[in-house]
């Protein structure tokens, strides 16, 4: 067993790190399962479609917070230590979303309710732009140089990993209940579930230490003064990069575990139930797939499987979309799970391929800001874009064009960046400097 800073061991300092992103995905995932019952109880009832837009608006508010939220926690996490902020982020994020489930409804408190429901949500948003770049920085801290693609990459691993709990979670409690007890009171259910889960995570990230790098940082009076400041002036190279290859990530992301499922019962005319077990065989794709290839990455590179998964949805985005729209229900599962499987080749770097852009005094900074804008940008617009797309143009195939269109950029940015795996982290100074 590896043992790391303080006697914890580093299966300890990876469940502390990863369970607050999983925790993270559960609750967005639930929200948009639940989309009809929140809209049902949080606005006026005679216009199902306009609660339903409402509902997703306030799902997309959480995602305008995600920079803001990664402006201050990143700041924080490079004056005061990540783990410190760790604890903070997940308590604001369990309570957010418990605080979901208490909430009375448009009947009890009329537009209260929604306003309640947005704020509670814009929480959301802010906490998760401190999560995700502070729960990689503080794994790749830790992890020893020949295994930090697969140790940071637990973070974007647990994430899938949320998001079918959450699945499943719904699915569950729909087939138990029904729909008269979920529109009750079933779906406060799986809000107050988030509470316990807070908590465990909160257990855990108290019981660590902050990591070896930042500890080492602070000891030789060498922690940024100003680490926005600096990262802004310093490493505005790496952050672009960082937006430049989360942006397939995303896409990818969103299409995939996001919008396919919705694809399937709009646009294919397949059954709910279709569409669950598609998502739940994607979800699991990924699962088995994400950290052995994030293994293989610590053994031939990062840059190899950036490319791979680039081209590889360039060349089968759109053969895979044809069998989607073939008509077939099992061509489309296998269709489905194809794409899953592309996104999992480059889910496996790319964390950690823009953790290692950056030095130990701005890395939480600099890694938040850029995968927090470009989550914004193209992460909760993505299936927006693609339904107008596949609307406006009376295309079924039109997400594919969007697919590859961001996959080129994420390439290009790919083919700029330097080989780092295997290497130690830049600590003193940025890496834009340190490679000069």
């Amino acid at each position: 067993m590896v043992r790391v800073s303080g006697g914890s061991p580093l299966r300890q300092v990876i469940a502390g790190a990863s369970i607050g992103n999983a925790v993270e995905w559960y609750d967005f995932a639930i929200y948009g399962f639940l989309a009809t019952f929140i809209a049902a109880n949080f606005f006026p009832a005679g216009d199902d479609t306009a609660a339903l837009l409402n509902t997703f608006a306030i799902f997309a508010a959480a995602f305008v917070m995600r920079p803001l939220g990664g402006l201050v926690f990143g700041p924080l996490g490079d004056r005061l230590g990540r783990q410190r902020v760790l604890a903070i982020v997940i308590l604001l994020m369990s309570g957010s979303t418990l605080a979901m489930g208490l909430l009375p409804t448009y009947e009890a408190i009329g537009v209260a309710a929604p306003l309640l429901l947005l704020f509670l949500r814009c929480l959301q948003g802010f906490s998760a732009g401190g999560e995700y770049g502070g729960g990689a920085c503080y794994l790749a801290e830790f992890a020893p140089d020949e295994r930090r693609g697969v140790t940071v990459t637990f973070i974007a691993w647990s994430g899938v990993v949320g998001f079918l709990l959450g699945s499943v979670t719904v699915t569950l409690l729909q087939t138990v209940l029904g729909d008269a007890a979920m529109d009750s009171y079933g779906w406060r259910i799986p809000f107050l579930i988030a509470g316990p889960l807070g908590l465990v995570g909160l257990y855990i990230r108290l019981r660590l230490s902050d990591t070896p790098a930042f500890e080492a940082l602070a000891a030789s009076d060498e922690v940024a003064a100003s680490p926005l400041q600096e990262a802004l002036q310093t490493a505005w190279r790496p952050i672009l990069q960082v937006i430049g290859i989360m942006i397939i990530f995303n896409v990818g992301y969103y299409v995939v575990f996001t919008y396919l499922p919705t694809y399937f019962i709009k646009t294919l005319q397949f059954s709910k139930a279709t569409a669950f077990v598609s998502i739940t065989i994607a979800c699991l794709v990924a699962i088995v797939l994400i950290l052995p290839l994030a293994a293989l990455s610590d053994r031939i590179g990062r840059r190899p499987l950036l490319v791979a998964g680039s081209v590889g949805f360039v060349v089968f985005v759109y053969p895979l979309f044809l069998l989607l729209n073939s008509g077939s229900v099992l061509g489309a599962i296998v269709a489905h799970a194809a794409l899953a499987a592309i996104e999992s080749a480059y889910i496996a770097v790319a964390v950690s391929t823009g953790v290692e852009l950056f030095s130990t005094r701005v890395r939480y900074s600099g890694f938040s800001i850029g995968y927090n804008v470009c989550v914004a940008a193209f992460g909760g617009t993505t299936p927006y874009m693609v339904a107008w797309l596949t609307g406006s143009t009376g295309n079924n195939l039109a997400p594919a064009f969007y697919v590859v269109a961001a996959a080129v950029i994420s390439l290009i940015t790919a083919l700029t960046l330097r080989e780092s795996a295997r290497r130690p982290l830049p600590e003193g100074v940025t890496a834009e400097v340190a490679a000069r």
